[in-house]
């Protein structure tokens, strides 16, 4: 465990020496795709006007109308152009682009850069899983990449070791939130912050919550983070809900859930809140109501189709799939257009007891084995796949057990 700013010192010392010894290599790379640019002037002239100098950006993140120190990324470019040229840099380089200088850091670290990536077809999705060491002796956070990138682990969450946290991915930032300190045991419950910048390999502390909780449900809605109920200081249920504004750096209460729930998760469709799974102290034994919270109206609602005792889920084509505790072996679909749900049996593969913890990558599902099985090969669901062949092997697979996953483009 590293100690309060050695990560950060570490990774820009390693990135300096990285770009000082790949200087001229580097250089030459922006030369390369200025002249690719200058080739295709249509096309940027079709996409400039979506780039505005006034876009918002996340607090911190040095604007043109900042007293002009914005305005030469690349001297003597055009700024449209120097923002394409820095976006197309594949992104192995991002850690080394943002020791240069603090406006390539500023642009980087920002959503416009997301926005443009995107636009110029260069936008990637890479997924960060947690993966527990052999015996449980330690978690560590580990990037599996694309098909073709090695895994790497990277470097460790500040503060003590804590589990029952929650995790939210956020402008291509991952955000790690609360839970208990896994030394001092589940009475010792957290209210800090920490977010993971995946462009730069850097963690960073944030405001703290108002109220500190473990196993909570929380979700990204609207630009914004939500986390709902989960356990207090003195081990009750807490009904208490709180929004974060990363503009701001900011935590908000809200108006609060109807009734003290914990264990559950929660997911976003069409702008809304969904809280499923879990317990609650006004119903015997696991909860089948879905809370629904619209950001719109500052209200919550009830759905009475719900799923329970969910140990892992994710969110492909507009859908939540799920893994139920008691059956590992089929996925629960749920459907919020109609509040539906269907199931998909899972192949067999491996032990029968193999549990799964699920991932998404460019539009396919992935299930990670969260137990030990020499052999065991990810299993991957293509929802568009003709009948019959939408169950494949990847070779996606952590060098531990997978615990969680969460995928963030860059």
């Amino acid at each position: 465990m590293c100690k309060r700013g050695t990560c950060s010192y570490f990774i820009n010392k390693e990135a300096g020496a990285v770009y000082s010894t790949s200087r001229n290599h580097f250089k030459q790379h922006l030369l390369d795709q200025e002249n690719h640019l200058l080739k295709h002037r249509r096309l940027l002239a079709t996409m400039q006007p979506k780039f505005p100098t006034r876009t918002k950006l996340p607090s911190g993140v040095i604007t043109q109308a900042e007293g002009g120190s914005y305005c030469s990324l690349i001297p003597g470019l055009p700024e449209d152009l120097a923002k394409v040229c820095l976006a197309l840099v594949p992104r192995c380089y991002f850690a080394i682009m943002g020791a240069v200088s603090k406006k390539w850091l500023s642009f980087i670290g920002s959503k416009e850069f997301i926005a443009v990536r995107k636009e110029v077809g260069r936008l990637e999705e890479w997924i960060y899983v947690l993966i527990s060491e052999a015996g449980g002796k330690g978690l560590n956070w580990e990037m599996l990449g694309s098909l073709e990138q090695q895994n790497r682990i990277l470097p460790p969450m500040p503060g003590l070791t804590k589990a029952g946290f929650g995790v939210v991915v956020l402008d291509g930032k991952l955000f790690v939130m609360a839970g208990y300190v896994v030394d001092y045991g589940k009475e010792c419950v957290s209210d800090e912050v920490y977010r993971y910048d995946a462009r730069l390999n850097r963690w960073a502390a944030l405001a703290k919550m108002n109220d500190a909780r473990r196993d909570f449900a929380c979700a990204e809605v609207n630009g914004a983070i939500y986390v709902a109920g989960g356990f207090g200081y003195d081990g009750d249920g807490l009904s208490s809900v709180e929004v974060y504004d990363p503009q701001e750096n900011k935590w908000t209460l809200i108006e609060s859930l109807r009734r003290p729930r914990w264990g559950s998760f929660a997911s976003s469709f069409d702008g809304k809140l969904y809280i499923m799974g879990g317990r609650s102290s006004f119903t015997i034994g696991n909860s089948r109501f879905v809370d629904v919270y619209d950001p719109a109206c500052h209200s919550w609602t009830e759905v009475k189709k719900g799923c329970v005792m969910v140990t892992s889920h994710a969110i492909l084509d507009k859908r939540l799939f799920c893994i139920e505790w008691k059956n590992q072996r089929s996925l629960a679909i749920f459907n919020p257009s109609d509040n539906s749900w269907q199931k998909i049996p899972v192949p067999l593969t491996g032990s029968s007891s193999t549990r799964f913890s699920l991932g998404v990558l460019d539009g396919k599902l992935l299930l990670f084995s969260q137990e030990e099985e020499p052999g065991y090969q990810t299993l991957m669901y293509d929802p568009i796949a003709p009948t019959g062949s939408e169950w494949c092997a990847s070779k996606l697979k952590p060098s531990g057990l997978c615990l969680l996953s969460v995928t963030i483009p860059g």
